[in-house]
């Protein structure tokens, strides 16, 4: 850890402009800014205006955004400043490639998966929030992390509370570990009521503020999902030691238990800038203003097993475990179709995981990746259908 005198830490955060990379520059302020890290690049898509603004304010060297048809205008915002403005897959490959330790791998989606590997791959520490990266990659991101000499320390609240709590050295003694799942908006809603719900309901998450992707994923609990796809990976686990049970207080973000019969949870208010703080501040840990934990106030702590019938998305997940070989990223690509399929108003919200489970066991035989073009394959021939499936729904519906 950086002391006051030492010099700052170089960071690179992909994807700033999102929920989690707008409150790891809140982390980033809190821990000292400028004076103790230097930004060297920041990313972003659409919000160019809120990407120059975080760039100037931190003095980031290089500021890009995906879009290409931004580029002249996140420019002219730079403009008479020393910040470096690049844009398109071009520039996400220059932001990943600067020699920062740390990088906040936060771009939603497959797009960030070239990006993440390319930071990977010269031995940047990654802070994961992409869960891509793994369900679509899995064994193939793991072995660029170790060649490359870097860590990957999760920053989803879920995997980052299983991080904090198990115990690597005794990796013998691990049982099993437990997701928790809020159960998002639709919790208690009947398969009817779920049938006709709008995007606006779905994204509606009741413990949590997040972008319009995360939020339907948690409502259809496919974030889940890609979670346990994730856990896998990252904790190398047997799909039998993976565990999700519904926690609608989301108030113990996950546990591990133990062979002799111990659990250990992680708990704390729900806030997204504990699990950036820990894997910023790693091994230690910072001083964040976040709320505090009152027990006194919890009324109750409740958990229920996930109804597989009306949220057939953690079934799906647990099929490409046994599966293996590319399904999680078949499972991913054709999520990523079917949610856009839903924001359009093209398919209803239960229509999604049936495009999914048709798309899954449309290419279940796919074979294991050996290199990162057998990904992109998987996910383009799983797109391809998945489309194919929505223009029949929307055909017959």
């Amino acid at each position: 850890m950086n002391t006051a005198t030492s010099q700052p830490r170089r960071l690179t955060i992909l994807g700033s402009t999102g929920s989690i990379g707008t409150n790891t520059l809140d982390v980033i302020r809190q821990m000292g800014g400028r004076d103790r890290f230097d930004i060297m690049a920041l990313t972003g898509h659409g919000n160019v205006a809120l990407l120059a603004e975080q760039a100037l304010v931190t003095g980031a060297r290089l500021a890009v955004t995906s879009d290409e048809n931004q580029y002249i205008a996140l420019k002219d915002m730079l403009s008479g400043s020393d910040i470096d403005v690049a844009a398109g897959s071009s520039g996400l490959h220059e932001a990943a490639s600067l020699e920062a330790d740390w990088v906040m791998a936060a771009i939603v989606g497959t797009a960030g998966l070239q990006p993440t590997l390319t930071a990977a791959a010269r031995g940047a520490d990654i802070a994961l929030a992409n869960k891509e990266c793994l369900v679509s990659a899995g064994e193939l991101f793991i072995e660029t992390v170790r060649k490359g000499g870097g860590k990957i320390i999760p920053v989803d609240s879920e995997h980052s509370a299983i991080f904090q709590c198990l115990d690597e050295n005794h990796r013998d003694t691990l049982e099993r570990i437990v997701l928790t799942a809020s159960g998002g908006p639709f919790r208690t809603f009947t398969r009817q009521q779920m049938a006709d719900v709008s995007v606006q309901t779905a994204r509606a998450h009741p413990n949590w503020s997040m972008g319009l992707k995360v939020s339907i994923g948690s409502a259809s609990m496919f974030n889940k999902a890609l979670e346990m796809i994730e856990a896998k990976h990252l904790f190398d686990l047997t799909p039998d030691q993976i565990e999700v049970i519904v926690h609608p207080q989301s108030i113990v973000h996950s546990m591990v238990g133990y062979r002799d019969g111990s659990v250990l949870a992680q708990l704390g208010v729900p806030d997204m800038r504990t699990a950036i703080g820990y894997a910023l501040s790693y091994p230690k840990r910072a001083a964040l203003d976040v709320d505090r934990l009152d027990f006194t106030k919890l009324a109750r702590l409740d958990f229920e097993a996930p109804d597989l019938d009306r949220f057939p998305a953690i079934r799906l997940a647990r099929t490409a475990l046994e599966r293996g070989g590319l399904q999680g990223a078949v499972l991913n690509a054709a999520e990523e179709c079917a949610f856009e399929a839903f924001v359009e108003e093209k398919i209803g919200f239960l229509a999604m995981a049936d495009v999914v489970e048709d798309v899954m066991d449309h290419l279940s035989g796919l074979a294991p990746a050996t290199v990162i073009a057998d990904v992109f394959a998987a996910d383009a021939q799983a797109r391809r259908r998945a489309q194919e499936v929505i223009l029949n729904q929307g055909c017959t519906g």
